[in-house]
């Protein structure tokens, strides 16, 4: 008896390293598509807030119109930003675009002043920028007229669509397929640990007596290997935003956050629910099916 206790004390021997090695490089991989994931989606975003409408005022409107005008688009939920173009500096801007000076030819500076305004992300769709495009141009003794690229926005929305559903689908396969190798590992890692919890219940350990201390180093080991997939993580985004900069602007600190808690519950609850599931199965298995 007790050269069988030695001998399978020896052969239970804990396998936690490869336990936390295996969850930290799937967690790992998880992390990394999403924060890509997280990149397009901002980066996406910020294409759609660069969509400009130009509001064009007549020409003899007042400033107080103006001001009222400005206001109303101001107060807006659409409104992300807005500035107000007057006449001289609308001249200064089509001189700088290479255009060629029309003094010469007119005495009066032909082109209008204008409101121009981008939208925020969600807005930026064909149906509702052309309802805001209607609202504004019932102001009509104000407004002249307003435009916007609604060819662009109508193929922007198309694509932005394709990407989402194929960002959606690649994450749900990579998210099922993370928590499949995830389990394997788990239960190969337990695997060590059979003759152990076999050995405890024949000596009269309870179901929870011998579940306890392992679902405990369960949770431990996964929150270890979710803390170093975050850190992996964390230092491969410095190091490319040191080399690519613009990621920087990609950021989304309260994103970040979120996929991180994510990859930390992750590790533990995937790695606390395989290490149960593997206690009960050997727990039900007769000792020579051990072997």
């Amino acid at each position: 008896m007790a050269q069988f206790g030695k001998a399978s004390a020896k052969r239970s021997k804990p396998s936690y390293f490869m336990a936390i090695l295996g969850v930290t490089i799937v967690l790992f991989f998880v992390g990394i598509f999403g924060w890509v994931l997280l990149n397009a989606s901002r980066y996406t975003e910020e294409l759609k807030e660069d969509v400009k409408m130009q509001v064009y005022l007549r020409n003899n409107v007042t400033n107080s119109d103006v001001d009222s005008l400005k206001n109303y688009i101001s107060a807006q939920p659409y409104t992300k930003s807005l500035e107000y173009i007057d006449k001289e500096t609308a001249k200064k801007k089509w001189l700088d675009g290479g255009e060629n000076d029309f003094k010469e030819l007119l005495d009066e500076n032909p082109l209008p002043a204008s409101i121009d305004f981008n939208l925020k992300n969600n807005y930026v769709q064909k149906d509702t920028m052309a309802a805001i495009k209607a609202d504004l141009e019932k102001r009509n003794v104000v407004v002249e007229s307003v435009k916007y690229p609604a060819s662009l926005v109508e193929k922007m929305g198309a694509s932005v669509r394709i990407v989402l559903i194929i960002f959606a689908i690649l994450a749900g396969i990579f998210s099922i397929l993370s928590i499949v190798l995830i389990d394997n590992t788990i239960r190969l890692a337990m695997y060590s640990n059979r003759f152990l919890i076999k050995t405890m219940q024949m000596v009269g350990a309870t179901r929870s007596f011998i579940a306890k201390p392992m679902t405990l180093r369960a949770i431990i080991n996964g929150a270890t290997a979710a803390a170093i997939a975050i850190v992996l993580i964390y230092g491969l985004m410095t190091l490319f935003e040191y080399f690519l900069p613009y990621l920087r602007d990609l950021r989304d600190n309260g994103r970040l956050f979120i996929l991180f808690a994510f990859l930390f519950l992750l590790g533990i609850s995937i790695s606390l629910f395989s290490t149960y599931r593997s206690v009960l199965k050997y727990l039900k298995m007769k000792l020579d099916d051990l072997y």
